[in-house]
């Protein structure tokens, strides 16, 4: 049982009846994940910030990911990270494709486990979803004349109106993806991250291959389950090959396209006992992403029941990810067994120190950075 679970804020010592009412495991539980443990369950999302330049990790990004280290989650995810220049979403996207871009990666994933979180990175190619604008600029597809560049995907068609038409990629682009994904999982490790994330969600490259309404191929890669799940499988299966036995591989997925003949929780379910019997041992469940105009019925913790359902009928960890704000709802997903991990975004982007106002909340003591704890401890008195 967790430390801050042995005593209740009247003073009741464990042991008594009343302590069988708490729960053994909580939002501020440890996780153990092979050898990696995570000193609560709390995770910052990968978010993409737009602001690199040619991929290259800057003072931004340490600052941005190391404060909400400092401010006490268990796991930093690097935002999405390009494993191929032609794989970014945009301009501004962070990127592994090159040894160059290790440096400053690694002094990001030093400062996060100075802080005592994990550092992770989530890997990602964006398919027929890249070469586009800025969000703030519009985020419309860019033409070569404005910095654009040519995108692949499982076949010849787009995102949306606006954006390019992807190039179906043959076999050898396929086995190219293989392994650019290799090459970045080498280059993650050597920059000290601890956990990798190969994202398959969103409708970036690998959902792409997964969805009915992105893949109309007519090969090995497309039609069946089978055929739809292939690349992404034979990405992580190589990832998994590549990372330590005692470090984790985690897969984000969109475990449902929300719409009509589109990818959906029970092929998510499958996907997921596959992934298990890979060694994948987290699923990051999101979902949504692969057609501009689906219908997401978007609301407080809309995506939680689908990281309950692969929990349960995958029998794998899940980590539940979506509008959760509040620390007593986050505690609640844990605590009800609908997922073990809990990914806070935007909320840490509101508050970086959501993490030690969730221990307050919780009835722990808050540990502080040293160097704020004790100007913080010495106000209270």
């Amino acid at each position: 049982m967790a430390d801050h679970l042995k005593t209740h804020a009247h003073g009741c010592p464990a042991g008594t009846d009343h302590d069988r009412e708490v729960p053994e495991i909580d939002l501020l539980s440890p996780l153990a994940v092979r050898g990696v443990t995570l000193r609560n369950r709390i995770a910052m999302s990968p978010m993409c910030q737009y602001v690199a330049r040619d991929g290259f990790a800057d003072d931004w990004h340490l600052v941005h990911l190391g404060s909400r280290a400092a401010g006490g989650v268990g796991l930093v995810v690097v935002e999405a990270t390009a494993v191929a220049a032609e794989g970014r979403i945009t301009p501004g996207d962070l990127g592994i494709w090159t040894d160059a871009h290790v440096p400053p990666l690694a002094r990001i994933a030093r400062f996060v486990e100075s802080q005592g979180a994990v550092a992770g990175i989530q890997l990602a190619h964006a398919g027929r979803k890249a070469s586009c604008d800025l969000p703030w600029a519009g985020g419309a597809g860019l033409t070569p004349d404005r910095g654009g560049w040519p995108v692949v995907g499982p076949s010849a068609v787009a995102f949306d109106e606006g954006n390019p038409v992807p190039a179906a990629l043959d076999a050898a682009g396929i086995d190219g993806v293989v392994a650019a994904f290799e090459a970045a999982t080498r280059r993650a490790l050597a920059a000290g991250f601890r956990v990798v994330e190969v994202h398959a969600a969103h409708g970036y490259l690998l959902h792409e291959f997964l969805s009915p309404l992105s893949n109309y191929r007519t090969d090995d890669y497309g039609g069946s389950l089978e055929n739809r799940m292939r690349l992404p499988l034979r990405v992580a299966a190589a990832v998994r090959k590549i990372v330590p036995p005692e470090l984790p591989v985690f897969v984000r997925i969109s475990a449902t396209d929300w719409a009509d003949g589109g990818w959906d929780a029970d092929q998510s379910v499958v996907l997921a006992g596959r992934l298990k019997e890979l060694g994948i041992d987290l699923i990051d469940v999101s979902s949504g992403g692969l057609v501009p105009k689906a219908r997401i019925p978007v609301g407080k913790g809309y995506q939680v029941p689908l990281a309950r359902k692969l929990r349960d009928e995958a029998g794998v960890m899940t980590g539940a990810v979506g509008l959760i704000t509040e620390v007593k709802y986050a505690n609640e997903i844990v605590t009800g067994g609908d997922a073990d991990l809990v990914f806070v975004a935007r909320e840490l982007l509101r508050e970086p120190y959501w993490a030690l106002k969730a221990q307050q909340e919780l009835g722990a003591e808050p540990v502080w950075p040293i160097s704020y704890g004790y100007a913080v401890k010495r106000r209270a008195r």
